[in-house]
């Protein structure tokens, strides 16, 4: 009887009684392909962990047939909805690559866990932020994401003091545009808006190229020497 009652009341002797238990979990699965790939065998380990945990699942979220390197997801989009409306406390994945597309796309949903108060357990990297260990892989993870980032500013840089030295010019190429045939479409009662979009320019640079232009003698449509005008696009 004694042996019985053991058995009954501690089936998972690594679960803590406390708050732990209190926590909502959800679970994010995808597979990239319909063919021979069933999200089942990653929803399975993950039912078994929170039910290890003491978690109780309140959601699935399952992308099928969807690369990892997709942007836009149906229900990673639907999962980060769901952690803003703070309907649970915890997210289980399998793999990070089940779940990210690239350590920065991690990091930044890492942060926004964080900032909602919300946990990250993926099973087959053993990470678990609410831990000490799960905490300085999160560190780490930044501290790479930081430092990939500064050695790609550090290229353009080194790139652009390059392209200078060889005395090449930077930036867009200047458009040229006709001062006479900008007062000739102003003569005919076109906005600057019009003039603008008719020479592939902003009705501010329009404006501004029709005071560089030379006195016609022939008597047209006087320009306005309003800016306000210009910028209004008439």
């Amino acid at each position: 009887m004694a042996a019985k009652e053991a058995s009954t009341q501690a089936p998972y002797p690594q679960v803590v009684r406390g708050a732990d238990l209190d926590r909502r979990a959800v679970l994010y699965a995808r597979v990239s392909t319909h063919n021979g790939q069933d999200p089942e065998v990653q929803l399975r380990e993950l039912r078994e962990y929170c039910l290890r945990r003491g978690w109780g699942a309140v959601g699935e979220y399952v992308d099928i047939g969807i690369s990892g390197a997709k942007e836009r997801r149906p229900e990673l989009d639907r999962l980060i909805a769901d952690a803003h409306k703070r309907k649970f406390e915890v997210v289980v994945v399998w793999k990070f690559d089940r779940f990210a597309r690239s350590v920065s796309h991690l990091l930044r949903a890492l942060e926004n866990f964080r900032a909602l108060g919300i946990e990250f357990v993926s099973l087959s990297e053993q990470v678990d932020t609410s831990t000490p260990t799960g905490k300085m892989v999160f560190t780490v993870l930044g501290a790479v994401a930081e430092l990939e980032r500064s050695l790609i500013a550090e290229r353009v840089r080194a790139g652009l003091r390059n392209a200078r030295a060889k005395g090449k010019r930077l930036g867009r190429p200047t458009k040229h545009v006709d001062p006479t045939e900008i007062a000739t479409l102003r003569a005919r009662g076109l906005s600057w808006r019009a003039v603008g979009a008719r020479l592939g320019v902003s009705p501010a640079k329009a404006y501004k190229a029709s005071k560089r232009r030379l006195q016609n003698p022939t008597k047209t449509r006087p320009v306005s020497d309003s800016p306000k005008e210009a910028s209004h696009g008439r």
